[in-house]
């Protein structure tokens, strides 16, 4: 539509511009861009918000998949364009002379650009966290307390409009999004967060209702697609135009597909759903154990050192189904381990240091 060409040129002339005049900041945008990817929920947030709060920590998986999948969803139904490749098949620009637009290595993702995911995944686990913290001051009574409630208050939610907006300006900035895109991102995270607010009920989720999520999740989202195709539309559409358009082949990773994400999110929350229902958990996590500080402690530098050992894991990409079914394996190992194999390691490891000293 008329509309939509002179939102996305517009959108063009944006990131020209911040291509153009923000050039020494480039290393710091790229690496906002790495803060915002929503696999640094599993890897970094997850491991340290579960051992210190076992509720922020399962909020946080549950909002970071759920959201995720809506993403996925809003992304089939949108059909949004991304840049790199809008500027080159648009036909809005006079004598074929499209704009230059400097691509990256983390520019070439394959699905559809709208909503922003990096964007969306950023928001909904910063307010979980942000939301997280001040629920500890809110409960200050006296007038000292109420001021510092205040004050952290102002600094927290600071905090977290820096971070939501450098990582909207390096999405722009790297050419895989336009402005809007990141902005109905931002604010579609949030919605999800402030849901799961007034939800408890996944904190006391058995495994059979982690199942039952993931099956729906699956069967909606492998139904929407292929009933789509049933009617002709190519929910994949992206697929071929990235590759088309991507300035090096080496830089089109299978991981940015749109199943790919699917596959690991529905991972992610299996393997929470196994951590918390097994008895590794309960014998760790609910001892005596698990209110010492030095276990908390012990529990996040084990489980963020093994979480690193899995980006060493590189799965075969060959066979696209191979890859789906590894994806899901390794991503549902990583909550489990930090939920059930980590915590019950460590609760050995001192159990076996108190006999000894006794």
């Amino acid at each position: 539509s008329i509309k939509m060409d002179l939102l996305h040129s517009n959108g063009v002339l944006i990131i020209q511009h911040l291509q153009r005049d923000y050039r020494a900041y480039q290393d710091f945008l790229n690496f906002m861009s790495h803060v915002g990817d929503p696999r640094n929920i599993f890897s970094i947030y997850f491991p340290l918000w579960f051992q210190l709060n076992q509720v922020v920590g399962t909020k946080m998986i549950w909002v970071a998949v759920i959201g995720d999948w809506f993403n996925l969803i809003f992304k089939w139904i949108l059909f949004g364009h991304r840049p790199y490749w809008w500027v080159q098949e648009t036909m809005i620009y006079p004598n074929q002379s499209s704009p230059c637009l400097e691509q990256f290595p983390i520019t070439c993702e394959t699905g559809p650009g709208s909503p922003s995911g990096h964007a969306m995944g950023s928001s909904c686990v910063w307010y979980v966290m942000v939301t997280a913290a001040l629920s500890y001051t809110v409960r200050w009574k006296d007038k000292s307390a109420v001021t510092l409630h205040r004050l952290t208050w102002s600094f927290l939610w600071s905090i977290f409009w820096i971070i939501q907006i450098s990582v909207c300006i390096s999405r722009v900035f790297i050419a895989t999004h336009f402005p809007h895109q990141v902005v109905l991102g931002v604010f579609a995270g949030i919605l999800v967060a402030e849901a799961f607010e007034h939800t408890p009920a996944i904190q006391t989720a058995s495994l059979r209702m982690y199942i039952k999520t993931n099956l729906f999740l699956f069967i909606f989202a492998l139904g929407f697609y292929l009933s789509l195709k049933l009617l002709d539309i190519d929910l994949l559409w992206s697929v071929p135009k990235a590759k088309k358009w991507c300035a090096n082949p080496d830089w089109i990773n299978i991981d940015t597909t749109p199943f790919a994400g699917l596959v690991r999110n529905l991972g992610a929350l299996f393997g929470l759903g196994l951590g918390i229902n097994s008895e590794m958990f309960i014998t760790s996590c609910k001892g005596k154990n698990s209110c010492k500080m030095s276990f908390r402690i012990l529990c996040i530098a084990a489980s963020l050192a093994t979480l690193q050992l899995y980006n060493f894991v590189k799965i075969p990409t060959h066979t696209e189904c191979l890859f789906y079914i590894l994806s899901f394996c390794k991503s549902a190992a990583m909550p489990l381990t930090v939920v059930a194999l980590v915590p019950y390691c460590v609760h050995l490891l001192m159990r076996t240091t108190e006999k000894k000293l006794n």
